[in-house]
């Protein structure tokens, strides 16, 4: 990983822009040098106008590209900038996270794409083991150098890295299975704070609510920067990278709670599929439900940038959810 402190948040975020002016001819220098700003995650702001979080790396990634430049006949230039009209911090920030968030999906697709040539049980058979292997062994490389270029934590880190974990899985000889682990004691997790990622969408919302509704009544939430966050003593984490609860291989956050609280409510089980759905994007489950739970979540997300009253609002929703499946299941 690149260091950088996302926790000093985006207002004091220094950036490094790389200008350059290419000639048309040859052709393909264009493509090089934009492959080669691809490759170290940097992001057009402008017409060849280009941006890094500034640190000693991004700076040396630059020059590389800037010798590129100059060798293809061109002109380039390498500045600090600070914005102060016009973009801010914050949308260069999220031109950042919507691009690797865009990259986490392909990768993800593309893991499902190869899974879905696979047995549905089981490891592949004999003849096709190197092919899958090597599969496998690209679709990690790629999520590594993914990793490298993620500065700021985007979503859908955790779901690339569970499709590719559970493949990994697959590809390991089959070994008796273990007796499951005993369900861990909900009283032993009261009155305590939960840490996620701020800017919380579907599994954060559902994870929160079921937290407070059905493992600790008195949760305190807590919601930082999902990169450089230093956990405290006696604090639990959901839904971010290496956090105590989060995906893990195929199951969501909230199927993973469900199972490591020994939860087994029919309700909460039909929440979780539709969580699931709308969260990984597998249509898994098929419930009809997810869309339009994903546009209510969209909604929420969209009319209320605080994390707060996100939560407020989504805990309305699955109270709502939790009360239509609850009553179908008595019926």
């Amino acid at each position: 990983m690149r260091p950088q402190d996302a926790s000093a948040g985006a207002a004091k975020t220094r950036w490094l822009l790389l200008i350059h002016q290419i000639p048309p001819r040859p052709a393909y220098l264009r493509v090089k040098v934009g492959r080669h700003l691809q490759r170290v995650g940097a992001v057009a702001i402008k017409n060849s106008v280009y941006a890094l979080p500034r640190n000693d790396e991004t700076q040396e990634d630059f020059q590389w590209v800037l010798r590129e430049v100059v060798k293809g006949g061109g002109d380039a230039s390498i500045v600090e900038a600070q914005f102060v009209d016009g973009l801010s911090d914050d949308q260069v920030l999220a031109l950042f996270q919507s691009a690797r968030e865009a990259d986490y999906r392909t990768l993800a697709e593309e893991a499902r794409r190869v899974a879905g040539s696979l047995p549905r049980r089981g490891s592949p058979p004999e003849n096709r083991r190197n092919e899958v292997a090597n599969q496998i062994a690209r679709l990690r490389q790629r999520l590594s150098e993914l990793e490298a270029i993620d500065f700021f934590g985007a979503p859908g880190r955790e779901i690339a890295e569970g499709v590719v974990s559970a493949m990994e899985g697959r590809m390991k000889p089959i070994e008796p299975r273990e007796p499951p682990k005993p369900a861990l004691r909900r009283e032993e997790y009261r009155g305590r704070t939960w840490v996620t990622r701020s800017g919380i969408k579907v599994d954060r919302m559902a994870s929160a609510w079921l937290i407070r509704k059905h493992i600790d009544p008195q949760a305190r939430f807590k919601f930082v920067p999902a990169k450089g966050y230093r956990p405290q003593q006696g604090e639990l984490r959901f839904d971010m990278f290496d956090a105590e609860f989060t995906h893990d291989g195929e199951l969501c956050t909230f199927e993973v709670l469900l199972e490591r609280f020994g939860i087994d409510d029919p309700a909460l089980r039909a929440i979780a599929e539709i969580v699931h759905d709308v969260d990984v994007k597998d249509a898994k489950y098929g419930r009809e439900e997810a869309p339009g739970v994903g546009q209510v979540v969209a909604g929420i997300a969209a009319a209320h940038p605080d994390d707060e009253a996100r939560l407020e609002r989504g805990a309305a929703l699955f109270d709502d959810l939790y009360a239509l499946h609850r009553g179908a299941s008595r019926r």
